[in-house]
């Protein structure tokens, strides 16, 4: 079998707002008010070449699964079980590694990445490799990964690295990575892969830091695994997008099928602009369509940007030294430390409520 190309499976969800009572909902309480809603949890597939919507599940809390009468009634079938995010997402990923997508790499939120089980199954169930990201409280071999990196990693850890291109040029951060120590158990005496810790640094904002674990081959590189976790940002194009130019969360259906095959329709009008855009590319063609085709309206989310052709690559690293003090040292090309360690990046999803509301943010797998 041929090796499966660097192209990343990227996950995530999001929700949209939903009233009538036979609709497939959850409730999602926040301080003074509660609001119902739809989650989808979604996959996308990205490469050079483009990206776009390629799987989709509807998620369905206990309070509907276990009450078959309100099931029958929104049309949602007999046999639909209890399933929870991480669950969903394991078995897109299963059915997008039996088909003929070819990729090696998965990325998801901090949602997904905080699952030991999850990691565990990309890694010994398929043999992927994956960069995702965590929250500040995960720990990593027994300290949390925050206070690791904030306490041991040396100023010339951190480098100067681009996630990857953006609507406004490369979207450059500080980036440090550390190797953790090998698991014999789970890998044997020659291990294949290896285990990576990340922070990437807003540049602008130093105190932002978002973390990630990785697995990734024997030869890789801090510079190839902030590009991948780059990536994770496709989805959320792949969702402006397919909301602004396809209508992916325009509709008042009130059955489970009904939601199904207009997020299907939508997700499959989408794809064929993004393969539409790529092939005027390939022809060398003048197209009045973004880059991978990305709806030209402002993004939701913020990303701090440089571009690394106007900036030096090696630029000083601002930080604050062991007794308060400022301390300023020049970042290196390539970083090593002699301890173990992993550090990683951010995360995505939002909410559209029906009345003004702040965003919600992706909940935990499983609430």
């Amino acid at each position: 079998p041929q090796p499966k190309p660097e192209r990343p499976y990227v996950h995530s969800h999001f929700s949209v707002p939903s009233t009538p009572l036979h609709r497939a909902v959850i409730e999602i309480q926040a301080p003074g008010w509660t609001e119902n809603c739809q989650i989808g949890v979604f996959a996308a597939y990205a490469t050079s070449r483009g990206h776009a919507l390629v799987d989709r599940a509807l998620y369905l809390p206990r309070s509907w699964t276990d009450d078959r009468a309100r099931c029958r009634a929104a049309h949602i079938p007999d046999d639909r079980a209890f399933a929870t995010k991480n669950d969903l997402a394991r078995d897109m990923i299963r059915r997008a590694h039996a088909s003929p997508l070819r990729f090696r790499w998965v990325t998801a939120d901090a949602a997904y990445g905080q699952d030991g089980r999850f990691r565990r199954f990309l890694e010994d169930d398929l043999k992927l490799h994956y960069v995702v990201a965590v929250p500040k409280s995960q720990q990593v071999h027994g300290p949390r990964i925050e206070d690791r990196i904030r306490r041991e990693a040396p100023p010339e850890a951190w480098q100067r690295l681009s996630a990857g291109p953006g609507a406004k040029g490369e979207r450059s951060y500080d980036w440090a990575g550390a190797l953790l120590p090998v698991v014999e158990e789970r890998d044997g005496d020659k291990p294949t892969r290896r285990r990576w810790m990340l922070a990437r640094r807003s540049i602008s904002r130093p105190d932002e830091i978002a973390y990630f674990l990785a697995s990734a081959p024997l030869d890789a590189t801090l510079a190839e695994l902030a590009r991948i976790a780059g990536c994770r940002w496709k989805i959320e194009e792949c969702f402006q997008s397919a909301k602004n130019e396809c209508g992916l969360d325009e509709y008042e259906v009130r059955r489970y099928t009904g939601w199904y095959r207009h997020i299907t329709l939508a997700m499959l009008a989408h794809a064929f602009l993004a393969a539409l855009a790529a092939q005027e590319r390939e022809k060398g063609a003048p197209t009045t369509l973004p880059t991978s085709w990305t709806s030209r309206r402002p993004r939701s989310a913020v990303s701090w940007q440089l571009n690394p052709r106007t900036a030096p690559h090696a630029a000083a690293t601002p930080r604050t030294g062991p007794d308060g003090g400022a301390a300023t040292r020049h970042a290196p090309a390539r970083a090593t430390t002699n301890d173990a360690a992993t550090y990683s990046p951010g995360r995505g999803g939002k909410v559209r409520p029906a009345h003004p509301a702040p965003p919600l943010h992706s909940p935990p797998p499983g609430r």
